[in-house]
């Protein structure tokens, strides 16, 4: 996947959970033959979310998304989850960054409450 549009939206995602989530705790998960490097997985005092690649787009699942206000309108996808919430990411999608580091940001105080 080098090289790949969905390996550079990847690092730039996990560059943004960085920046709302210092100290975040990336780990791989949920290995299989059909995904060896598995799924990674973006924690602080729980787990905030999930960010897996499929042919189309880059999922990034938050674990408690319902949970989270969203005034920017960056979820769309999971909307009827109970729980979850998702951003799906195109190639060339323009992501409201700082709109994305505000909900990483409010899942961390989240898992703190």
């Amino acid at each position: 996947m080098a090289g790949d549009w969905r390996t550079d939206v990847v690092d730039h995602l996990r560059g943004l959970i960085g920046q709302g989530a210092p100290g975040v705790e990336e780990e791989a998960k949920w290995r299989k033959a059909s995904n060896p490097d598995g799924v990674p997985t973006f924690a602080l005092d729980g787990l905030i979310c999930t960010v897996e690649t499929y042919k189309d787009k880059v999922k990034v699942t938050f674990a408690r998304g319902a949970s989270l206000d969203d005034p920017a309108g960056v979820f769309n996808a999971s909307l009827d989850a109970g729980t979850r919430r998702a951003v799906d990411v195109f190639e060339g999608d323009d992501l409201d960054e700082d709109a994305f580091v505000s909900l990483v940001r409010a899942a961390v105080e989240l898992n703190r409450a």
